[in-house]
């Protein structure tokens, strides 16, 4: 259990700015957003997460497999899309509690967003992605092979283990949910899929999801999202596997 520790040490130390979780155009037509065969406000399946709830140590290693996702088309003058996922209920206060035996994180804690997937500058005639295109497992220290569409950003593990010598590293790409296994709060995950009426954002390199929704403001066509939920806390639904 020596690797999970050090997982949950790192994401409970790590320090990240707060992100917006708005989507950057009111008036954009609507995207039709699909993940495999979840429901919208529907659990995500276990191996497409970082963490799982586990029968020791409290959670243990998830697959970490990026999820097959599609969109309709954007409309006329869609150039690229853009794909996000972030968790917005995230502990903004309350994180020193993270993960803490005898400890909990209350729903009363102020939250914040954290960016799971951040992937913009996929060409217009691609539709959707096939499970694993983003992630094929959990790679310590992060990923580094470029998108099988588009280019990556930087998701928000990269800040959260940013303390952590067992587990720094740039985190591109998909990496997926790991609320902590003691807060009392249900964690939200919403799916964004942007079309965008430019084929690049010119983002620099290393740029992060705060950086890539600042970039799409007044370049959306088109948006839409698929809600969904996950958590390790056994209290608020999560399965725990059996030996």
């Amino acid at each position: 259990m020596q690797l999970n520790r050090k997982i949950y040490l790192g994401l409970a130390l790590g320090a990240f700015i707060v992100a917006p979780a708005s989507i950057p155009s009111a008036s954009a037509a609507t995207l039709k957003v699909r993940v495999d065969s979840l429901k919208s406000g529907g659990m995500i399946p276990t191996k497409y997460a970082f963490c799982q709830a586990a029968a020791q140590g409290h959670a243990g290693p998830g697959a970490n497999i990026s999820p097959p996702i599609s969109w309709s088309r954007g409309p006329r003058g869609t150039k690229s899309y853009a794909v996000i996922l972030n968790d917005t209920d995230s502990p903004k206060t309350d994180r020193d509690k993270m993960n803490k035996e005898g400890m909990t994180i209350p729903s009363t804690a102020e939250r914040q967003t954290f960016f799971h997937w951040v992937l913009v500058d996929v060409p217009a005639n691609v539709r959707s992605l096939k499970e694993g295109a983003d992630s094929k497992g959990r790679v310590i220290h992060g990923k580094s092979e470029p998108a099988a569409a588009g280019t990556h950003g930087l998701n928000m593990y990269t800040t959260a283990f940013a303390a952590n010598d067992a587990m720094k590293g740039k985190y591109l790409g998909y990496d997926g949910p790991c609320p902590p296994w003691n807060d009392d709060n249900v964690h939200h995950y919403h799916f964004f899929v942007y079309a965008l009426s430019v084929k690049s954002l010119g983002l620099p390199a290393d740029f992060d999801g705060p950086a890539a929704m600042e970039a799409m403001k007044g370049n959306v066509l088109a948006e839409g999202k698929l809600d969904t939920i996950y958590v390790t806390n056994p209290a608020k639904g999560a399965k725990v596997p059996k030996n």
